[in-house]
């Protein structure tokens, strides 16, 4: 019997150059990555405070206390409720607890608001972030392929929300890092920040699929405790917080309950697909920000489609796979599935590999385009757009 966890199904490619893939992330290494990162969101920061200026708008209070910021706000203030009640839209126990906690947390020992405080969390968190994403882009395909994978990541339409009081830049941190693990065959690792990806949103269910799935079809070529551990520890995080919504509501399926009153129930893709007929089909005039919804929603499929073809490593397809499924299976409000696709990172994976067998001025246009798309479109999201990202 061994200890050692046995290598990671799909965490070598026969085609990429050992020297290819750094034993360890170094941060020095990363630096173009995080400069273009920052680059990229600080441009998207400016075009929105200068339209925010002309429409007399703070652009604080729409990055740290609107939406979901509120009601993450309202968490650290005022705790969990604890009764499930009527009222659609209203229950507090639908949003996770480790962003809440951590800026209640951090807010204790430090100056300024919480507010401040949850909209620094996240800025630091999507640095954490793009230098996950780029540590497994340069794994798998070299230092090339991880900076521009993070460069497009930092270009997603509503990347806008990287750096607002929302959890998608913590949750994709725990994600890539997560990932990065399974792949540099560190099962343990991985399964310790697919817990605390499952205590940041709903969809850590994908990431402990991700550890889980990896690490038992790895047992098959030999027994390994760590791998073994890995797969048990990996999906408690989320487990916990759903066992814990039950405990507290007095009842078996508490969290799915709480759930419904979002009207976030699965009805296996009728209302996706009942969404795309009338934007794409039916309505003359759909809304602008709708059809970026769908558009992203179908990008994303045909994506996921080459990432298949590209035989992407198991971690990266059993994650994007499962919260794509998440995503595409919901019955619940359409207009803010582009930003849960946000931590879906390894679908850009396949326009990385081939925008890097471009001409240098066709990728530079269509990197330029990107850049300036998602400043346009994270700044129309919060000032145009009337509900929440």
């Amino acid at each position: 019997m061994s200890s050692t966890a046995p290598s990671i199904p799909g965490s070598r490619r026969p085609d990429t150059a050992p020297t290819a893939r750094p034993a360890a992330p170094v941060l020095h290494r990363a630096a173009p990555a995080l400069l273009a990162y920052v680059a990229v969101r600080v441009l998207g920061l400016v075009f929105l405070s200068f339209w925010a200026h002309h429409q007399g708008h703070g652009v604080w209070p729409i990055l740290a206390t609107q939406w979901d910021a509120d009601w993450y706000l309202g968490i650290a203030d005022h705790g969990y409720a604890h009764e499930l009640g009527t009222a659609y839209d209203a229950n507090n126990l639908a949003f996770f607890p480790l962003y809440p906690v951590l800026v209640k947390a951090v807010a204790a020992v430090t100056p300024g608001t919480r507010a401040t405080t949850g909209l620094l969390i996240a800025v630091l968190a999507s640095l954490g972030a793009a230098w996950g994403v780029f540590a497994v882009g340069d794994r798998l395909h070299g230092r090339r392929a991880g900076i521009l994978l993070t460069t497009l990541w930092a270009a997603f339409p509503v990347g806008l929300v990287q750096w607002m009081g929302y959890t998608e830049s913590l949750f994709t941190a725990f994600a890539a890092w997560a990932v990065y693990a399974l792949l540099a065959d560190r099962p343990l690792t991985a399964a310790w920040l697919a817990v605390l990806a499952g205590l940041t949103r709903p969809t850590g269910v994908a990431v402990a699929a991700a550890v889980t799935v990896t690490c038992l079809l790895a047992l098959r070529r030999g027994f390994s405790v760590r791998a073994l551990a890995a797969a048990l520890i990996a999906p408690l995080g989320w487990c916990g917080y759903v066992g814990w919504v039950g405990l507290r509501l007095g009842r078996w399926d508490g969290y799915f309950a709480v759930q419904a009153l979002w009207r976030n129930e699965v009805d296996g893709g009728r209302e996706t697909l009942r969404r795309f007929r009338e934007l794409l089909v039916r309505d003359s005039t759909p809304e602008l920000f709708l059809v970026l919804v769908t558009c992203t929603l179908l990008v994303s499929v045909a994506l996921f489609a080459l990432s298949l073809r590209d035989r992407q490593p198991l971690p990266l397809l059993v994650f994007t796979g499962v919260l794509l499924a998440i995503v595409l299976a919901s019955g619940g409000v359409y207009f803010p599935r582009a930003r849960f696709l946000l931590p879906a990172f390894p679908l850009l994976l396949p326009l990385t590999v081939r925008l890097l067998r471009l001409p240098a001025h066709y990728r530079a246009l269509v990197l330029t385009g990107a850049v300036l798309g998602s400043a346009y479109w994270g700044a129309y999201m919060v000032l145009v757009w009337p509900s929440a990202p």
